[in-house]
């Protein structure tokens, strides 16, 4: 028979503490500019002590430069490096855990202006999702969504996409064919006319969509000034047919919709609004890239510390003092937390510009491999951090609006040898679309292309590689090439 006793033991262990200002630290990083200036009003409401900074920008740039450094160089709290554990279940971020006592109120989660703003998008979808999910399912290739999502970005009020093609091939800095491909099956979209150059491409769009695109409707569509000028007889020779059938011509065109994101309209289509901003410097300050925050989205906020004394010296009651200190407490912490987030938001994408410069000066085809690991050991912290950093919060270039995100992709090769896989993707891809028709490529004769080039590739990679954006093997293409 065993015996039951107890005994006293000790010992050591070590565990990580999220304390409930860390984990408010941890939700400040993930929070876009735009979700931060949502939580930080909620927190002006609560908090007598914290107030909007809204002191005049300084008009010269260095003295600007200067106190965005100085600010940024403040000290903050040791419990914060940015190498939290990647270990941190979900419950760590859980919305209905319980946090620090915050504002008058007596609030005990920082969560309501998160749910508030997810709220607030899921009512009701914007033309830039609606056609987000069709980009997504119609390429697979990452380089053409990363396009697609740049044209979706330049459409107007109406959906039409303004910009000539020379135009687009120097924002975008790829082939003019590829946009050209693009753009024929973007066009097919819903709503239908959308990505139309005017408002006769939109409207042909549709009755092509309609079958009722014949010679006498292409004709009529190629002088709707006739029909602005109520011409109708000149309109009706031109077209081929008698006054009667053109009528019921001009009924069609009135049923059709001169703008197709109209049923979008309580919510407009813009671009996405970036969260960093990178500069070209000139040359008189050595040229390269300067990297900042977009103040224009970007709340401020200061500790009201004169408005704390006089208060703190008029109470007298220990729970009144003891609720001061409390949001003293809070208010210098969200501050602190605001400034360390803004520190770490630019040294990450400081390292991804200086990563990705090709990209950035030639196009994307010169995407190099990179990972959120590497972006982590630069900057000395933990890759969860870097990945909470990246992820919903946009970056402003020279070339467009970019997710941070889409800077990251996997390594082909090794050393200096290594290429970014989608940038191998890409090369493939122009390959076969200037390939000869009565010499298609095989996938061996694209490996002896890539090494040229000093891309080391394995032949079935190359197949998988093509498999992936959705081409036909060469047999497939010299067919249908054949068939045309």
């Amino acid at each position: 028979m065993s015996g039951i006793s107890q005994k006293l033991n000790m010992g050591q262990s070590q565990n990580l503490v999220m304390t409930p200002q860390l984990q408010q630290a941890i939700k400040l990083l993930q929070f876009s500019n735009m979700e931060l200036s949502e939580f930080v009003e909620e927190e002006l409401a609560q908090n007598p002590l914290l107030e909007k900074d809204e002191s005049e920008q300084p008009e010269n740039e260095e003295q600007a430069k200067k106190e965005e450094t100085d600010s940024l160089e403040g000290n903050f709290d040791d419990v914060w490096t940015g190498n939290e554990s990647a270990n941190n279940t979900a419950s760590d971020f859980d919305p209905g855990s319980n946090m620090a006592n915050v504002g008058a109120g007596g609030n005990t989660n920082f969560d309501s202006a998160e749910q508030s703003f997810e709220n607030r998008m899921s009512r009701e979808v914007t033309l830039r999702e609606h056609l987000g999910e069709q980009l997504h399912v119609s390429f697979s290739d990452p380089r053409d969504r990363m396009i697609g999502a740049m044209l979706i970005d330049r459409l107007d009020e109406s959906g039409y996409l303004r910009e000539g093609q020379e135009e687009l091939t120097e924002l975008l800095a790829c082939k003019p064919a590829r946009i050209e491909k693009l753009l024929r099956t973007m066009k097919g979209f819903d709503p239908t006319g959308i990505f139309a150059k005017d408002l006769n491409e939109c409207l042909a769009l549709q009755l092509e969509e309609q079958g009722r695109l014949d010679a006498p409707m292409q004709k009529f569509m190629e002088h709707l000034d006739l029909l602005a000028a109520h011409d109708h007889e000149k309109l009706a020779s031109l077209c081929g047919v008698n006054e009667t059938y053109l009528q019921d011509m001009v009924a069609e065109i009135r049923e059709l919709n001169p703008k197709p994101a109209g049923e979008f309209d309580h919510l407009v289509v813009q671009t996405a609004i970036p969260d960093v901003l990178m500069k070209r410097l000139p040359k008189n300050m050595g040229g390269g890239w300067r990297v900042e925050l977009n103040s224009e989205t970007l709340p401020k906020v200061l500790v009201n510390n004169t408005y704390y004394t006089e208060v703190a010296q008029a109470a007298k009651d220990k729970k009144d003092k003891s609720y001061l200190n409390e949001q003293l407490q809070n208010a210098n912490w969200l501050v602190k937390a605001m400034d360390q987030r803004a520190k770490t938001i630019l040294k990450v994408a400081g390292e991804i510009i200086e990563e990705q410069e090709p990209f950035f000066l030639y196009g994307i085809e010169f995407l190099r491999p990179l990972t959120l690991k590497d972006i982590a050991v630069r900057i000395d912290m933990h890759e969860s951090t870097v990945s909470r950093v990246t992820n919903n919060k946009y970056i402003g270039t020279p070339r467009g609006i970019f997710e941070l995100k889409y800077f990251f992709s996997t390594a082909l090769g090794t050393g200096e040898d290594a290429h970014s896989a989608e940038a191998v993707k890409a090369k493939i891809k122009n390959l076969i679309d200037a390939e000869d028709p009565a010499k298609v490529l095989s996938d061996d004769k694209i490996v002896e292309f890539l090494q040229k080039e000093e891309i080391d590739i394995a032949r079935r990679t190359v197949a998988k590689y093509r498999e992936a954006m959705r081409i036909p093997s060469s047999v497939q293409r010299r067919k249908e090439k054949k068939n045309k």
